[in-house]
């Protein structure tokens, strides 16, 4: 029986949006990486080049703008920075800068937090996000991926009975935005995923799954249990204490 045109023709149009979808896959990633990326760098420029005298500026004597010029400068200028403040020189004038900022009412608190998020963020000490954790939230039956920031200490953990964790409760898909909550240990199933891949998973609207690395005898274990009652038995023998 011969192949009618029009199912021909259907085919035809199916094969070719599997090509453009496949294409799309390979693609999308790769723009949009250089997009953001031309983005960042067309700010960066846009800033610190026009502070560059034109004695020293390149772009004075060539007839086009020279692309992450203002990168190159902002880096240069970042290093010679990080190298005063390693002389003694550099650490006195960056006390004494300090010292001006905490006798300005409003600007020593914004000052204080900014370096207080930057040294936790950036210091290579530092593990801002340390481990992946599965609690319920906003209700009971609702789950929601989070990261352990550290132990929750002073009056918030004076004033409770529990032993509680701090938890960044990330928003998709802006994960630089979200939560901090208060969450009661025990209360913690850990993951087995690592930061990288939770965050993945939460910019991409759980689209990018990552898959279960756990060995066979710990798929087949139920963590969290529902069959004493409502309110969910976790088994946290692979504690998150470890990892604070």
């Amino acid at each position: 029986m011969a192949i009618q045109p029009k199912k021909r023709q259907i085919g035809a149009l199916a094969k070719m949006r599997g090509y453009f979808f496949a294409g799309l896959l390979v693609v999308a990633p790769v723009g949009i990486t250089f997009w953001l990326s031309w983005l960042v760098l067309s700010f960066i420029d846009s800033r610190v080049t026009p502070l560059i005298p034109a004695t020293y500026n390149p772009n004075t004597y060539v007839p086009f703008a020279i692309p992450g010029l203002g990168v190159v400068v902002l880096v240069v200028f970042l290093i010679i920075i990080g190298a005063l403040t390693r002389v003694l020189l550099g650490r006195w004038i960056v006390r004494g800068g300090e010292h001006l900022l905490g006798r300005m009412p409003v600007v020593r608190s914004i000052y204080a937090a900014t370096k207080q998020i930057v040294e936790t963020v950036l210091a290579n000490q530092s593990d801002a996000f340390r481990q992946v954790v599965l609690f319920e939230y906003p209700r009971r039956g609702s789950w929601a991926i989070g990261f352990v920031t550290g132990q929750t200490k002073g009056e918030v953990q004076n004033i409770t009975e529990d032993e509680v964790v701090n938890v960044f409760l990330p928003t998709t898909p802006n994960p630089t935005s979200g939560y901090l909550l208060f969450l009661p240990r025990k209360e913690l199933v850990e993951l087995s995923m690592t930061v990288e891949e939770g965050i993945k998973m939460i910019i991409s609207g759980g689209i990018v799954t990552p898959p279960d690395n756990r060995s066979h005898d710990e798929k087949t274990k139920i963590k969290i249990n529902r069959s004493k009652g409502d309110l969910p038995t976790i088994d946290n023998s692979s504690s998150v204490e470890e990892k604070i």
